[in-house]
């Protein structure tokens, strides 16, 4: 079991926050990133602070996944979390009552920055938060190589887990 009291994460929570971790790191302009369950909560996040790895008192992590750094955006991570569920459950029931079958990709486009909410195979959702200026197909190519490669792990017992990480962090 993960918690923030000296036990580590499992080795598939591990690859997962590595996969968040690449999204971050080889995506020019990416914020902030957030995993989110098929009920709205947090998951796994690329902030540091949601990190159970993070060490708030030398201010770096023992593990591979680093945060955006001073490019964040003024929102927390809870926001964007909260953003992301809302935003798939309102494309989700729009897609229902047009007939338009599952939702793949959501994107909004802003005056200073993109959303991007991608449908994860077990109804999870993962959510970035981009500069005005990112290349949005780059955006989404990695965030398609994350749902392809996490769909498969994310099982109910490993949300369990990332959920615990993030509320032991609290």
């Amino acid at each position: 079991m993960v918690n923030g009291a000296g036990y580590g994460l499992s080795h598939e929570a591990r690859s997962l926050r590595w996969l968040l971790t690449d999204v971050v790191d080889e995506v020019p302009g990416v914020r902030s990133v957030a995993v989110v369950s098929s009920d709205g909560l947090l998951l796994l996040s690329s902030e540091p602070e949601h990190d159970p790895e993070y060490d708030p008192q030398h201010g770096s992590q023992h593990g591979p996944a680093a945060g955006p750094g001073p490019e964040s955006p003024r929102e927390s991570i809870a926001d964007l979390a909260t953003i992301v569920a809302g935003l798939g459950s309102l494309t989700t029931g729009a897609a229902a009552l047009m007939d338009g079958g599952t939702v793949k990709q959501t994107m909004v486009a802003m005056e200073e920055g993109s959303l991007f909410v991608m449908t994860i195979s077990d109804g999870s959702l993962l959510g970035v938060h981009a500069a005005p200026d990112c290349d949005m197909s780059v955006v989404a190519y990695h965030m398609a190589l994350f749902v392809g490669r996490a769909g498969h792990v994310l099982t109910p017992e490993l949300r369990r887990e990332l959920r615990q990480s993030v509320e032991a962090v609290r």
